[in-house]
């Protein structure tokens, strides 16, 4: 069959087919609720206590410290909800089903305490059992947070005080998270700004019995090309329309954060986003409005911009900015025309600044600026004034506590490359002069982001000391990542390296002191010692090599958090440098298993995800530390089942982006072997006794692995896309559709390959993956074709799960079902009658 057959016979095959019953299954005794358990001692790892997250207030004085909970119930996991427009709500409570992502579930904070970080005193918030708070946010003057709390029935406003840690429910106010931005903290600090559950909403519309018409597309004979990514869980017909007016609709309103009293802010609506200028006294909102669009999201709806001012009830002004219309035609990696990214300038008190498109948003057409930024003050009356113009896609403004003075990005998606530049706005005509200019795929060069300051109305701005700013980035370096604090002089361009975390330990910046930039907070951890704060205090200047700190520094701890996993420390790791065989630099992580004995090989499973680089010199440089605090999820815990990891291998795909894979099938082998030959190498790994396994794009790698290569005895793919033509106007950096690269499509997709493919391969999926280009579809598909043709393989697909697996029984028996995998055909696998040469 020639390549144009097998296109159709692929289109034909993203149809309905018939079930049928898989083929029986060995299933262990350990099971519960229908749901397979790994071994106890995988279990114990599992269920501890995750270690906390930290989050220090604007004025530095407090630490909140929040821990996640790790896996919830699979009751939770189940909760019924809709998909509407490319958002996953609960019916009973309006709450988000999953992360603005679309990749898994919410997880609820499970603990917070608040730490005094003078005095190191931890002061533990109580709140009722069975809450499900989330992330908290922080009053900019330091005093309080407030969080939102998910409860079966609702969504709860709580604010906490962090001088007694004490939190308590704001009656009477039920969130609407649906659209994002529920609650956001008002330039007074003493108030918040929520989106709420119309008071009076009544019962959502009922499904017709009879259905009110046929749902009905049209195309008119211009390009409508649509992302992979921008096409999740959309609307189908005029009942979904009704039900996201229903769930979307919400009530601005005012929360007085001292006496809960809350004051209701113009009329219900269908907010998509809304934001408080820094005087508090105009509130920018986009209102979305039908037409809506069956093959978009949310986002890409027609909408109204406006700015809202007197804001003490129902009756607002209303000073109109934009009208944009449905944008469901954007150019593949291109952006809407006419105003977008709107944004208030931090250091006035009600200017609003955007970017239009002066290529048609198409990144395909040579114009000699892609972007123009406009500015437009209160009261909103005259036109806006062009700021500057961008020769690559406007990427945002970085505002300084000079008033005038903005760090901006701009980002060349065809080169991989940002280029940032200083502008003084006010200055006629504005002019960049530039900062930095690098690949974003450079690792080791990368400059770091800049720290800011929360001004007392919540704006934050880049700290400036004279003309220094201050940078922290993570530091990768051939020896891994190492976190760095520099001070930068703008005017003379000189860099001082104030810290960097040490060669056999990973400690990061948090924040300065609440004093003076001589003491600065460090979330600091190692192989054998939890992550905790710190308190650093610089010393004198010293002779220092080059990258390393320049100054001396000292240090107490502030937090003590204990180890929840006192058994995993007796797991090694190194990380293992190697070259492929054009002579690229890569690299990974090897973990030994516990009780490991230098000298013995053991089974190994190599995990990787595949990354796109334009550049080959950026491809092989190392990220990454092997001197983090090992914690085990997903594929790790098979350490605890006498597995070596060959972890985060490094497997570029290189070339231009407009045809990087042209080769992919080339350089994804050589990427293996490489690895391979590398972890053999270190002695520790049995080169008959290897397995593979990727997650999403790794999981197209490894179903392509065990088809093209004979380096592995088994495979796990977990939500991947076997079947690249389902997904035709683009995939990862391919920018091509299948029309115009049919080839390309057709030698990346497994599924092409399954006659061939006798290597055992477990697909493992997601029943609710709303991820467009990893449909389940694409896991049974692949699975009939296996089975079809005669392979080994399994499909396991998880109920209830989206793209990510979230609840704990989800993940037990993903972790049972790798490991009797794994156990069967790699560990305990016969010796293959040749034996591999590497």
């Amino acid at each position: 069959m020639n390549k144009h057959g097998l296109l159709i016979l692929s289109l034909m095959l993203s149809m309905p087919a018939m079930a049928f019953a898989a083929d029986s299954a060995d299933q262990s005794s350990g099971t519960v609720n229908g749901y397979n358990l790994p071994p106890k001692n995988i279990l114990d790892v599992m269920t501890a206590p995750a270690t906390p997250m930290p989050l220090v207030s604007p004025t530095h004085d407090y630490v909140l410290l929040v821990s996640q909970q790790t896996y919830p119930s699979i009751s939770r996991v189940a909760t019924p909800f809709l998909r509407l427009a490319g958002v996953r709500v609960e019916t009973r409570n309006h709450s988000k089903h999953d992360t603005p992502g679309g990749y898994g579930i919410t997880p609820c904070a499970s603990d917070y305490w608040v730490v005094e970080v003078a005095s190191g005193r931890q002061t533990h918030v109580d709140l009722p059992a069975g809450s499900c708070p989330e992330v908290p946010q922080w009053s900019a003057d330091g005093k309080r947070f407030a969080f939102s709390n998910i409860t079966p029935d609702t969504v709860q406003l709580w604010i906490g005080e962090a001088a007694s840690g004490v939190a308590h429910q704001v009656p009477n106010v039920h969130l609407n998270p649906m659209l994002n931005n529920e609650l956001q903290w008002l330039p007074d600090q003493k108030s918040l700004l929520v989106k709420l559950v119309p008071d009076g909403i009544g019962a959502p519309p009922p499904e017709p019995v009879i259905p009110d018409g046929p749902s009905i597309q049209q195309s008119d004979g211009k390009s409508g090309q649509s992302s992979t990514y921008e096409n999740r869980d959309t609307l189908n017909n005029r009942h979904d329309e009704d039900l996201f007016d229903y769930y979307g609709t919400t009530q601005l309103a005012k929360v007085d954060a001292e006496t809960s009293a809350v004051t209701a802010i113009g009329k219900p609506g269908i907010y998509s986003s809304v934001d408080m200028a820094p005087d508090g006294k105009h509130l920018l909102v986009t209102t979305l409005h039908k037409p809506y669009s069956y093959v978009t999201t949310y986002e890409r709806f027609p909408m109204d911009v406006d700015v809202w001012s007197d804001l003490d009830g129902i009756n607002v002004s209303k000073a109109h900015i934009a009208s944009l219309p449905l944008a469901d035609r954007v150019p593949i990696h291109g952006v809407p025309v006419g105003p977008r990214d709107f944004s208030w300038r931090a250091t006035e008190p009600s200017t609003l600044v955007w970017a239009e498109a002066l290529d048609g948003g198409d990144w395909n057409v040579k114009v000699p600026a892609r972007d123009k930024v406009m500015l437009l003050s209160a009261p909103f009356a005259l036109p806006a004034t062009e700021i500057i113009r961008t020769e690559q896609r406007f990427a945002g403004f970085d505002w300084t506590e000079k008033k005038s003075i903005a760090l901006m990005f701009e980002f060349d998606q065809n080169r991989h490359w940002m280029h940032t530049s200083t502008v003084d706005v006010d200055e006629k005509p504005a002019k960049a002069h530039m900062l930095w200019d690098y690949s974003t795929d450079e690792k080791y060069a990368n400059p770091g982001s800049p720290l800011h300051r929360q001004l007392a109305d919540g704006s934050f701005v880049i700290r400036l000391e004279g003309n220094a700013i201050y940078l922290s980035g993570n530091g990768a370096s051939e020896d891994g990542d190492r976190p760095f604090l520099d001070k930068l002089d703008l005017v003379t361009k000189k860099t001082d390296r104030l810290f960097r975390s040490g060669r056999d330990d990973f400690e990061r910046f948090l924040a300065f002191s609440a004093s003076d930039t001589a003491h600065f907070m460090t979330w600091h951890q190692s192989i054998m010692d939890p992550p905790n704060v710190y308190m650093r205090t610089l010393g004198a200047r010293v002779t220092a090599a080059k990258g390393e700190p320049e100054f001396a520094s000292t240090y107490v701890t502030v937090t003590h958090i204990p180890d929840p996993t006192p058994e995993v420390r007796k797991i090694k790791k190194q990380l293992v440098k190697y070259k492929r065989d054009d002579g690229l630099e890569l690299s990974f992580t090897l973990y030994t298993p516990p009780d490991y004995q230098p000298g013995t090989r053991v089974p190994a499973i190599l995990y990787a995800y595949p990354l796109d680089y334009a550049d080959a010199k950026k491809a092989g440089q190392v990220t990454g530390s092997q001197y983090t605090f090992t914690r085990l999820r997903d594929y790790r815990l098979l350490l605890l089942a006498g597995y070596a990891i060959i972890d985060n291998a490094a497997f570029p795909i290189v070339g231009d982006p407009k045809k990087a894979y042209d080769t992919y099938m080339k350089q994804l082998v050589a990427d293996a072997k490489a690895a391979v030959d590398a972890a053999v190498g270190t002695g520790a790994v049995d080169a008959n006794r290897i397995g593979v396994t990727g997650h999403s794009h790794g999981a197209l790698m490894t179903a392509n692995l065990v088809a093209h290569s004979n380096l592995f005895r088994a495979g796990v793919a977990t939500s991947g896309s076997y079947n690249k033509t389902l997904t035709p106007f683009g995939f990862q950096s391919e920018r091509r559709s299948v029309w115009e690269a049919t080839d390309v499509y057709l030698k990346v997709s497994p599924f092409f390959y399954a006659n061939k493919l006798k290597t055992p391969l477990l697909i493992v999926h997601g029943a609710d993956d709303a991820n467009p280009g990893t449909t389940p579809l694409q896991a049974s598909k692949l699975f009939e074709a296996i089975r079809g043709n005669g392979g080994t393989t399994r499909l396991v697909m998880l109920p209830h799960e989206p793209h990510w697996y979230t609840a704990l029984e989800s993940n037990e028996q993903l972790t049972y079902e790798m490991i009797t995998w794994f156990d069967k055909y790699v560990k305990n696998a016969p010796a293959p009658a040749v034996v591999k040469a590497h």
